[in-house]
This record gives structure tokens, C-alpha cells and sequence, in this order.
């Protein structure tokens, strides 16, 4: 018997991010399916101990002591991983990036999400990472690239970040099933995804991708003295700063960084090191930043601020893409005076637990103006703001366009 859409919810409820409880949900959510293909007592005993306990034990020591995938980079001639931000219609001067971040759940709400992006048809679109519970390739293949999975491929690219619960399963799905899906058209030619990172651009902007899932996970007893710190790896810094020229001071186009950890957060951790290194890498010219990130579900706005890294970002939150959303307001007081939004709005309740809106970002480039506009799984505009970039000295102006009467606002 099918799951309701709301049983799907249950098993994302609480969810933690150690690997030994996401590889249990997968493996638990494996023997479900078998067993419900048998009658068999026999059967559905075996299955309980060939799926679920030696299942469980064989891929968690894998995953926790086996090696990860090859980290991969740009080769040094053909392909740099800077492609040229285009419309996939000509005659339209605009260009739209759809944004999610945590949608790889395989819920009603997160393939509704996914038709609501469609209905849009953004010439891009963008995973901010984490395909749950552990990016098995199972996993990859029913959010992404199998025939009935609800991923939207936008005509002029589809791109994919790592998060944490992909590297839960050492990345090899992630490198090996997904990046080849993912693509960017110039000129009629598909160049595939290459790396867990990349960087679009125009003569006024560039959104450039960046990796912080490869460093998020520790390895067994070393992370007790050494936890995750994001950091980017050598060939990402280096592809940082020999091909994209970050710290190119006549570069004044505005940036937009996307990451799936956050770099401000108001609910758990937050992770200066990718910041750190992104101000080495610009030195003088360095400035503010837009920055759109996942990891926490819930979708969330910060004021124009840093953590100890010092950098300037106007950080928003949107890993609301697929999860359940969480509204509670588990956070100190001094941590309020980071928030500029947040959306607490409650869409239902299950088990105790109020949920509110599912949803995604639309990125509209026009000249020098950045509008988001976020839409909520009932296509409901919950907010709409817009940067410009002054392209003299990159600096941005901000202002907020529309504001949904029952969003959160804090600050002026």
C-alpha cells in the first residue's frame, strides 16, 4: 500500500545529521519497500536482516571508514567551470535562476515545489545540496534523474551543490550519478557539470557556486578533535583564485555566493572558515556580498553582517526547499538581532510538530538589478527585495519590494 504524503513527512521529523541515524532511515526505508512486495513471514525476516541490520552495518562502516570519492576539479584547458549567464530566450533581456536548497526529500511537498518551479521555466536551476537521508544512488535517481523524478532542468543550465547528507555516502553517487545529469548550454552545447563548484557571469554579475559538503564530514574519532570546518580544499582555492581571479580589484561586477552550510545562522552553527578563506582570496577587494545558503530548514534573512571572518553578506537561508519546515523560534535573544526575516507562518501540524511553507527563490538578472522574488509551495509571494551593483566599485544598494503581511520581519 502506497505511503500517504504525510507518512513521507514522519520520517524526515527530528531528523538529526549524524550518519549513523541517516544510514538507519535508509536503510529502514529499503526493507519498507521490500517487504511490502511479499506476504511471506519468511520473507519479511530475511528482508529485516539482510536490509536493515547487515544493510545498516556493512553501508554505515563503509561510509564512515571507507575512502571518498576522488575529489574533482576543472581541467587546466577546456572546460574552467565559468560559463556565460545566457536567457534561453533571446528575445527576453531578463535572466531567471530557480534556487533550492534541501529539496532532495522525495515528499509530496517537495515535487509540488518542483512544479511550481516548472510553471516559472527559469533558465536555470540550482540544488543548494542535500539529497536525503545519505545520497545513495537510489536516492540521487528518484529525486533527479529518474524518468519520474520531479528535478526541473532549466533550459539553460542545471547545476548541483554537495551537502552533508551526500558526503553521508562518501559523495560517489553525488559525483557519479548526479554531476553528469547536471549541465550548462552555451550555444546549443551541453558542457557537463564538472566539479562541485562553478561560477556564472555576465558583464554585471557573477554567481559563483561554491563546495563546503566535500570538509563538512569528520572522520570517526579525529572529528572529536578536529570538528568540520567547511573549509574549500586546495583545488577549489586554487580554482578560486588562478581562474576566477577573485581578487582581481578591477573586477567590480556584484557577487553572489551559493554554498549549502551556512555562513550566519541564528540556529546552530555557523562556519567562518569558507568566509576566512574567501577574504584572503580578495584582499582589497573584497566588499559585500549577497549569499544564499541551505542546511537549516527554514527559510530565514539576516541582516547585512559577518561572523568572525569579517566578511559583508546580505545572508539568506533557503533550505526550505523540501524538508519539514521548522517554525519554532528556538533562538537566544542576541541571536534575533541577526534577522532581518523569517518565515514562521504555520501550513499544518503533524505529531506535535507545526510545519509551515515549503519553497524556492527566483533570481531575476536584469542589467545591473539582482530580484528575488520567494514563493512558497501555494505560489504565494512571501517576499520580493532587489540588489544593484555599482559597477564602478561593486558596491550594492538594497532595498525590499513587497512584503507578505504575515512574514516575520525584524530590524527596520
Amino acid at each position: 500500500m502506497p505511503e500517504t504524503p504525510e507518512k513521507k513527512v514522519e520520517k524526515y521529523l527530528d531528523l538529526g545529521h549524524s550518519e549513523v541515524e541517516n544510514h538507519a532511515k535508509t536503510q529502514q526505508k529499503l526493507y519498507e519497500e521490500h517487504v511490502t512486495r511479499t506476504s511471506s513471514v519468511t520473507r519479511v525476516i530475511n528482508e529485516f536482516f539482510s536490509t536493515n541490520i547487515f544493510g545498516f552495518v556493512y553501508h554505515y562502516l563503509r561510509s564512515r571508514f571507507g575512502a571518498r570519492y576522488p575529489y574533482p576539479s576543472y581541467p587546466s584547458e577546456g572546460d574552467s567551470g565559468i560559463f556565460r549567464l545566457n536567457s534561453s530566450v533571446p528575445s527576453r533581456p531578463e535572466i531567471t535562476l530557480a534556487l533550492l536548497s534541501d529539496w532532495g526529500s522525495d515528499t509530496t511537498e517537495s515535487d509540488t515545489v518542483a512544479h511550481l518551479v516548472a510553471r516559472y521555466a527559469p533558465d536555470y536551476s540550482i540544488h543548494l545540496g542535500d539529497i536525503y537521508f545519505v545520497g545513495t544512488p537510489q536516492e540521487v535517481a528518484e529525486n533527479f534523474t529518474a524518468p519520474h523524478a520531479s528535478w526541473y532542468y532549466g533550459a539553460s543550465g542545471s547545476l548541483a551543490l554537495c551537502g552533508n547528507h551526500e558526503m553521508y555516502s562518501n559523495g560517489a553517487a553525488y559525483y557519479q550519478q548526479l554531476l553528469p545529469a547536471m549541465y550548462v548550454d552555451e550555444d546549443g552545447v551541453k558542457k557537463t557539470q564538472r566539479a562541485a563548484f562553478f561560477c556564472l557571469e555576465n558583464e554585471h554579475w557573477r554567481i559563483i557556486g561554491l563546495d563546503t559538503g566535500y570538509t563538512s564530514v569528520g572522520r570517526p574519532f579525529l572529528e572529536v578533535l578536529s570538528p568540520p570546518d567547511c573549509h574549500f580544499r586546495d583545488e577549489q582555492l586554487a580554482w578560486l583564485r588562478d581562474v576566477v581571479k577573485l581578487g582581481d580589484p578591477t573586477d567590480t561586477r556584484g557577487l553572489v555566493f551559493l554554498s549549502h552550510h551556512p555562513y550566519i545562522s541564528a540556529f546552530r552553527e555557523d562556519y567562518f572558515r569558507p568566509g576566512e578563506q574567501l577574504c584572503e582570496l580578495m584582499g582589497e577587494a573584497a566588499r559585500p556580498v549577497v549569499w544564499f545558503w541551505g542546511h537549516d530548514h527554514r527559510l530565514v534573512g539576516y541582516q547585512m553582517g559577518q561572523n568572525k571572518s569579517e566578511l559583508q553578506a546580505y545572508g539568506r537561508c533557503i533550505g526550505h526547499g523540501g524538508m519539514p519546515v521548522e517554525t519554532k523560534m528556538s533562538v537566544r535573544d542576541s541571536d534575533v538581532l541577526k534577522l532581518s526575516f523569517y518565515d514562521r507562518r504555520v501550513r499544518t501540524r503533524i505529531k506535535r510538530h507545526d510545519l509551515g511553507y515549503n519553497g524556492f527563490v527566483l533570481l531575476q538578472l536584469e542589467g545591473d538589478t539582482l530580484t528575488a522574488t520567494y514563493r512558497d509551495l501555494e505560489d504565494t509571494k512571501v517576499l520580493e527585495e532587489n540588489w544593484r551593483v555599482n559597477t564602478k566599485d561593486g558596491k550594492l544598494t538594497w532595498e525590499v519590494t513587497f512584503t507578505h503581511e504575515e512574514l516575520s520581519l525584524y530590524g527596520e
